[in-house]
């Protein structure tokens, strides 16, 4: 039986993309997060080791106070860089293996997504360092220009990957692409954002329940250092572990709207897909 293909270059609106998010995740979706962890396991592996010696660092704020406080802010640092590394890994493999699905009509090449995010590992990069300091001077500035910021680059990483444009050309070709869609594409990451984020947070309801309880039989201990032994607790580490798992699946969503998103706007722009269309009639 022929595997449907899903048609990304074209027109959609807000019930469209989300709907179609979630029909590429039942369809793909084993292939795609199988894919994604393959190329990313390292990273991911990393970023969560990293989380557990941060939670580990942060018992050490008893006896050894000065000492233990060095070793978490190191600790911070640490695991704010395996992140991103994860993040970078994990963004650049779930979009090359929609440009692969797209190329190849519904044939995903797994070496040739491998190839494609190791080769744009530093312009990602670079965009994700240089989207991360005009965020800053829009905080600094006011609210306004940081949600107007947010939602310009909100599809950098499609144009980066779609268009193969360099870290600095995404930048300037961001603001040019987003010129006339820009309520269009605030109404969608927002829904979007929030619904991932309340499935997110499903995920963390089980490490803050047992948070909660833990914290409550500690409130009558003598030493009140011992609430940091919380964070070497086992179970409490395993619980966050699931949660964070958790919410890079659902992170997931995001991605994939994003790229319907970037479709949909370049189709009312261009009208890239229906050229194809036209073309490939008659071959």
């Amino acid at each position: 039986m022929t595997k449907e293909f899903i048609e990304f270059k074209k027109e959609r609106d807000l019930g469209s993309i989300i709907n179609d998010a979630f029909k590429f995740i039942r369809l793909e979706g084993k292939q795609f997060f199988l894919t994604i962890l393959k190329i990313a396991a390292i990273p991911i592996v990393i970023a969560v080791a990293a989380m557990l010696y941060y939670m580990t660092s942060i018992t050490q704020l008893g006896a050894e106070e000065i000492n233990g406080f060095g070793g978490m802010i190191m600790s911070a640092l640490i695991m704010m860089v395996a992140y991103l590394i994860a993040f970078v890994f994990i963004n650049l493999a779930g979009m090359h293996y929609i440009k692969s699905y797209i190329d190849n009509k519904g044939r995903v090449d797994i070496y040739e997504v491998q190839n494609n995010t190791r080769e744009r590992f530093w312009s990602f990069t670079g965009f994700g360092f240089l989207s991360g300091l005009l965020m800053f001077i829009s905080v600094l500035l006011c609210v306004f220009p940081m949600f107007y910021t947010w939602t310009v680059l909100s599809l950098g990483a499609s144009i980066l990957v779609f268009e193969n444009e360099s870290a600095t050309s995404t930048i300037g070709r961001c603001f040019s692409f987003i010129k006339g869609h820009f309520w269009e594409t605030l109404g969608v990451i927002l829904v979007v954002s929030l619904l991932v984020g309340v499935l997110g947070y499903v995920f963390q309801i089980p490490a803050m329940i047992y948070q909660i309880i833990q914290m409550g039989i500690g409130i009558g201990n003598d030493d009140p250092t011992e609430v940091f032994s919380l964070f070497s607790d086992p179970i409490y580490l395993i619980l966050n572990v699931i949660s964070i798992v958790g919410q890079l699946m659902f992170y997931s969503i995001t991605l994939i709207t994003n790229v319907f998103l970037y479709f949909d706007i370049n189709e009312q722009k261009n009208l890239t897909g229906t050229i194809e269309t036209i073309d490939n009639i008659g071959r």
